[in-house]
């Protein structure tokens, strides 16, 4: 199944001259607040994030990695996954496109960075201090999220660079391995593609298990083993996130939103998108508008 079955979170200073997003991830909630959170997403950028406190668990649609304080992970460009934090946790999350590590049109540093961008088996790795070449890069992701409480007039000068860097030493020291993946779980492929192409509409239990011709209880075990939630509330997190999106995006009225991304009744969208966004949807697409406006 094609990445483009599940939500494109596109970068939110996409369309600025430095597309730099650091989000700062506290208590399970985002700042800046980013549509794409908490469900399975893929954008075109790298990315890299580094724990403060407490513990995350980064999933794809292959394997499942935790984290601890300290540690850190990279996770490859056009790779499906999502990203969620234990109680009280605190961690930053850098996004940002491959072209900030190419230097300039035509450098031949474009095949040293294509060398991991493409490489299809490499999707996302751990970083732990114990490992000398990984600490390194540890302490610069440091540096990064250090930068966004101390910001000077050479911030986008000290991004670049500290990036680069974290780049020469994850090409320098990363060894590739031969071995493919495992095989994607094709039954959550499935619950997946189904819930992208029917969101909208009202999704039961039954349909939704009857969608890889499995039992009710085959798919709650599906879907817990793979995500470590329900498919009940990843519905509603994919529900809430196109309905950020549009808010954002279009020019359709909140009741026309809340139609269109399955909720039956204005007051329970409002109630759960200020649940989710901790903002009523006509206080996030102000917000949102305003942000970019200032930009």
């Amino acid at each position: 199944m094609s990445k483009n079955s599940y939500i494109n979170s596109v970068n939110l200073y996409n369309n600025t001259n430095f597309p730099y997003l650091v989000l700062d991830v506290v208590d399970k909630q985002s700042y800046p607040r980013n549509p794409g959170f908490n469900v399975m997403h893929w954008h075109e950028d790298l990315q890299f994030i580094y724990v403060i406190e407490k513990g995350v668990t980064v999933k794809t649609l292959s394997e499942t990695v935790s984290l601890n304080s300290g540690d850190g992970i990279f996770i490859n460009k056009n790779i499906v996954h999502t990203v969620k934090g234990s109680e009280r946790c605190h961690y930053k999350s850098f996004i940002f496109p491959d072209y900030f590590l190419k230097f300039y049109f035509g450098s031949p540093a474009k095949d040293i960075v294509n060398k991991i961008t493409e490489n299809n088996s490499l999707q996302i790795y751990k970083l732990s201090p114990n490992t000398d070449w990984h600490s390194m890069i540890l302490d610069k992701l440091k540096g990064l999220s250090d930068l966004e409480n101390n910001k000077s007039e050479y911030y986008a000068y000290e991004v670049l660079v500290l990036l680069t860097s974290i780049w020469l030493q994850f090409q320098k020291h990363l060894t590739f391995s031969v071995e493919e993946h495992s095989a994607v779980n094709s039954r959550m492929r499935i619950f997946l593609q189904y819930i992208n192409e029917h969101y909208f509409e009202d999704i039961s239990l039954d349909k939704l298990s009857a969608s890889a011709n499995v039992s009710k209880s085959e798919c709650l075990r599906c879907f817990k083993s793979s995500l470590g939630t329900t498919p009940y509330k990843y519905l509603m997190e994919f529900r809430l996130s196109k309905a950020a999106d549009m808010l954002k995006n279009t020019s359709k009225s909140i009741s026309e939103i809340s139609a269109c991304t399955g909720f039956n009744q204005l007051s329970y969208f409002g109630k759960c998108f200020k649940e989710k966004m901790k903002c009523s949807p006509k206080e996030y697409r102000n917000n949102t508008r305003k942000c970019f406006a200032d930009i």
